[in-house]
């Protein structure tokens, strides 16, 4: 039985081969959930929908989107029917008018865009202009200049996400949260602005040269002293995994939760077996699981604002 190809499907490569003619330069990536393409210097998410008599609807999560925008030079693609009518968006300019437009409570968003290719956004009558981002091949072939010293690669981007996250996910809880990496970005804010300590406290029983390294701290209050809740790490790399012994600073807490961030639960294994003595004290958590948390970490505060309570 021969398989058929959906039409988005088809619309989706019409428009990656003609990247590839146009840019020569086209390679899939994947950063947590989000599946998107290096096209030249600009990162890409694509979605495409069928030709339609008045509008065309796309869905968006939140989540995906995020992880694009947090790429070096994110841009959205929306294929309205056509290659040739195509929406090529700065991603930014999107996800600054996602409060604008409808979503469920798993962070779908409902992207309508309409005949003359602008996207529709609550209230009548009222659009987001995308006159100047239809065939925006330009866009993407000269693509803003990133100084050598604010790039990032795939796997330093998805490092800083997960920090930013993370830090979120503490603020959100209660918890004084603190991250040594205070020069990344995380939705565009650095990391220093999110974590709610600048600097990392000193604890009695711990290394600080190691404490202060390790990604993310969360703290609690008490007696007017700061005790460590949960430290985490984001283990991306294939190679030796120094985040696992850093945390190891902390094993004289017996309450600290010592998590491991990472896609390799052999890798994890691996390597815990060097730490045997303490190896029930870690946790591994995979990248995907701190996406869900964190999204639904975010709807269950805004349910939180919505009723009150």
């Amino acid at each position: 039985m021969v398989s058929r190809v959906a039409p988005t499907e088809i619309l989706a490569q019409e428009f990656l081969r003609k990247a590839a003619q146009l840019l020569s330069s086209v390679e899939p990536i994947r950063i947590l959930k989000a599946r998107a393409y290096k096209i030249g210097d600009a990162s890409v998410l694509i979605r495409a929908a069928s030709d339609g008599n008045r509008r065309y609807f796309f869905g968006l999560n939140y989540i995906h989107a995020e992880e694009v925008a947090n790429l070096d030079n994110p841009f959205f693609i929306f294929i309205c029917g056509s290659i040739n009518r195509t929406l090529i968006i700065p991603a930014h300019l999107l996800l600054n008018n996602l409060p604008n437009i409808s979503h469920d409570r798993n962070g779908e968003y409902k992207i309508n865009i309409d005949r003359d290719l602008n996207i529709v956004l609550s209230g009548r009558n009222n659009r987001l202009d995308c006159s100047a981002f239809i065939n925006s091949w330009s866009l993407l072939l000269n693509p803003p200049k990133i100084l050598t010293r604010d790039k990032n690669s795939v796997e330093e981007s998805l490092h800083s996400i997960l920090q930013g996250r993370l830090l979120e996910i503490g603020n959100v809880r209660g918890y004084l949260t603190f991250c040594p990496n205070k020069s990344k970005k995380f939705n565009g804010r650095q990391l220093l602005e999110i974590a709610t300590l600048q600097t990392c406290p000193e604890l009695q029983f711990s290394q600080y040269n190691l404490l202060r390294q390790i990604d993310v701290l969360w703290f609690r209050e008490k007696n007017q002293n700061l005790i460590p809740e949960c430290a985490f790490e984001v283990e991306l790399s294939t190679g030796t995994w120094s985040g696992v012994g850093r945390m190891a600073t902390l094993i004289d807490y017996a309450s600290v939760g010592l998590y491991v961030i990472s896609n390799e639960k052999k890798k994890y294994q691996q390597v815990m077996s060097s730490f045997a003595e303490f190896q029930s004290r870690y946790r591994h958590i995979d990248t995907e699981s701190i996406g869900e948390l964190y999204a639904a970490e975010l709807n269950l505060k805004q349910l939180r604002l919505e009723i009150g309570l």
